[in-house]
């Protein structure tokens, strides 16, 4: 942890695309500082640069120019492989999609995480068990995805997520492909989840979502509009 409490520390950021015929430029010179045990949402229009922001965040692509620093250490110009293994132990990821196997049960879903890490089965079941309990799908644990709602199935993601009890969680319209009722659970249970200590940053479209949060930032044409100081 670094000894300011900021997180993220994102200076002057760009990212450019180059196809070859055209160059694209995604980021336009991004700043942006988040507190350790924030709750905040991404918002901005459709081609505004979110998802390339997410995914910097997320050490799954670099800068182009600019420089990122996770927890006090430059991760910008790391080799991909301790990219690979600040993700797997730092970051926890919610898409809109969910992104379950859909044939293995939510427990085996829970335990992908753990496989990786190399833990044994005996600990990784017991682990993916005390997860689901925790959101509220212990009498769920057998059922395989496509046996569960849309709600349970972003709760089995979200309970994946928290497998390695990542510090940060960063969740992609986590709630638009759930109906009204659901997206209301699951986010209370993000809120939930940042009182007891995680740190969350939510990219969305919902307009009452930056209601529920501590702090709202604001992307368009690859820029920051506001909120991004912290």
């Amino acid at each position: 942890m670094s000894s300011n409490g900021t997180m993220v520390k994102l200076s002057g950021v760009r990212k450019i695309y180059d196809t070859g015929k055209v160059k694209v430029e995604a980021l336009r010179g991004i700043d942006l500082h988040v507190r350790r045990g924030e709750f905040m949402t991404l918002v901005g229009p459709s081609g505004s640069g979110k998802s390339t922001l997410m995914n910097i965040l997320g050490c799954l692509d670099v800068p182009s120019e600019g420089t990122y620093e996770f927890d006090g250490q430059r991760v910008d110009r790391l080799p991909v492989s301790q990219l690979a293994e600040i993700r797997n132990r730092s970051i926890g990821f919610v898409f809109q999609n969910f992104n379950l196997l859909p044939y293995s049960t939510a427990l085996e879903n829970v335990e992908l995480p753990l496989v990786f890490r190399g833990l044994g089965a005996k600990e990784r079941r017991k682990r993916a068990a005390e997860l689901l309990e925790k959101i509220g799908l212990g009498d769920r644990m057998e059922h395989k995805a496509t046996e569960l709602s849309g709600g349970q199935m972003q709760r089995v993601a979200i309970a994946r997520a928290l497998a390695n009890n990542p510090p940060l969680l960063l969740a992609d319209e986590p709630t638009g492909n759930l109906d009204s009722a659901s997206g209301r659970e699951i986010v209370d249970l993000f809120e939930n989840l940042w009182k007891a200590g995680h740190t969350i940053m939510i990219i969305t479209h919902d307009p009452n979502l930056p209601m529920r949060t501590e702090r709202t930032i604001h992307l368009r044409d690859g820029r920051l509009e506001d909120g991004a100081a912290g």
